[in-house]
């Protein structure tokens, strides 16, 4: 079993096409998300913490914070991905590797999709896998981090851009995914973000960006 296999089945994610995957190569980017070991410079015990903003003109946004605690005695992981009614139960990974925030994040908008638009999270996953897998560029650039600049890998996407059924999901089409590395970032993963393009009438942007690491918590 493959690293992304690892990270992906245990989680939801798994439900996407294998079909798909299979028949071609893994891309740039795809490997960037999921067949990279970002916990692999992690000391454990330890705690991760990100801030998460969203701000929308639909519905109140908020402020909350996701915890990702890393054991020390074998590669597991548990995500708390945000609290109270904004909670997302995480299935906890037994054999981490991947940062599984970035899974946190990406169920937490799913599911958002699919009770905004009524459609269905499966397609939403499919969507989103296929354009990682078909022409998503890894970018170079740089990030400020504990007062440094230090180098950084970032892909953008927009899923729906291109959607044959974009007419139900119309606010959406501009839809834009970022993802942002850094193996200067303890966990790998720097900055996460959703953002409606111009010029769609409805706000909607939401962030998860890495704060620190402490040891971690009972």
């Amino acid at each position: 079993m493959t690293t992304i296999q690892r990270l992906l089945a245990p989680c939801v994610f798994g439900v996407l096409a294998a079909a798909g995957a299979a028949a071609q190569s893994i891309s740039p980017a795809e490997t960037l998300l999921f067949e990279t070991d970002h916990l692999a410079r992690l000391q454990a015990p330890a705690t991760l913490v990100y801030a998460f903003r969203k701000d929308s003109n639909a519905e109140p946004g908020f402020r909350d914070t996701v915890r990702l605690d890393q054991a020390d005695d074998k590669p597991s992981a548990t995500l708390h991905f945000l609290s109270g009614e904004h909670h997302q139960d995480i299935p906890a990974l037994e054999e981490a590797h991947g940062n599984p925030v970035l899974l946190g994040f990406l169920e937490h908008d799913i599911a958002d999709m699919k009770r905004l638009t009524g459609g269905s999270a499966n397609y939403f996953r499919k969507r989103i896998r296929m354009a990682l897998a078909q022409g998503a560029q890894v970018a170079r650039q740089t990030i400020t981090y504990q007062g440094k600049t230090v180098p950084a890998q970032v892909v953008h996407i927009q899923p729906y851009l291109d959607d044959p059924m974009h007419a139900r999901f119309e606010n959406y089409v501009r839809k834009t995914y970022t993802f942002v590395f850094s193996d200067a970032v303890p966990g790998g993963v720097y900055q996460l973000r959703t953002s409606l393009g111009e010029p769609a009438a409805t706000v909607l942007d939401e962030s998860l960006i890495f704060t620190s690491i402490t040891p971690a918590q009972p």
